[in-house]
């Protein structure tokens, strides 16, 4: 289940090329907004519409991008799916000074708090939108592993990472790996 952040993920982003490799399995939410993003009320009725959509068909994985990440972690905390796991990539940090607080208020109020599923987050040490410091906080607040990639930027179409092979990579170890699997931590 891919959930993009603002703006959606273009036909480049790492997020869409694993949607179209996954075919008919993916589904993308579909949000009252792109621009302005909403992780309570339009951003948790999209994720939880999208997760109603592939639900039956097994295991759900949330591969969040940016805000996205937000979303899908407030989303997993008032729906308590059984059955998913979560994996983040590149959540900013709303309280930071790059975080476009003016498009996406909404997100200022959220705290990391405990996820009711296995969670992943990986992030890379340059980006923008947070330190590498605050990604570890983040993942520490919602009980999740944390990879470092390095740095990479934003992990997005913008900061060149392509198809991110090495992404693809961790999702495909994230997914196969069970509740009880280590996923481990480069720093």
């Amino acid at each position: 289940m891919v959930v993009p952040g603002i703006d959606g993920s273009d036909e480049a982003h790492w997020q869409s090329l694993r949607e179209a490799e996954r075919g008919a399995d993916a589904v993308r939410i579909a949000p009252g907004s792109w621009q302005t993003p909403d992780p309570g009320r339009t951003g948790g009725a999209a994720v939880g519409k999208a997760y109603e959509a592939v639900a039956g068909r097994g295991p759900v994985v949330l591969v969040a991008h940016g805000p996205g990440c937000w979303a899908v972690a407030e989303w997993l905390r008032r729906a308590r799916p059984e059955g998913a796991t979560a994996f983040l990539v590149a959540a900013p940090d709303p309280h930071g000074p790059a975080f476009p607080a003016q498009a996406a208020p909404g997100f200022l109020l959220l705290r990391a708090e405990p996820l009711p599923c296995r969670a992943l987050v990986v992030a890379s040490t340059d980006d923008p939108y947070r330190t590498a410091g605050k990604s570890a906080e983040i993942a520490a607040g919602w009980g999740a592993r944390w990879r470092d990639v390095g740095p990479r930027g934003h992990l997005d179409t913008a900061s060149g990472v392509g198809e991110w092979t090495e992404g693809r990579e961790l999702l495909r170890g994230f997914d196969a790996v069970g509740e009880a699997g280590p996923v481990g931590t480069r720093r």
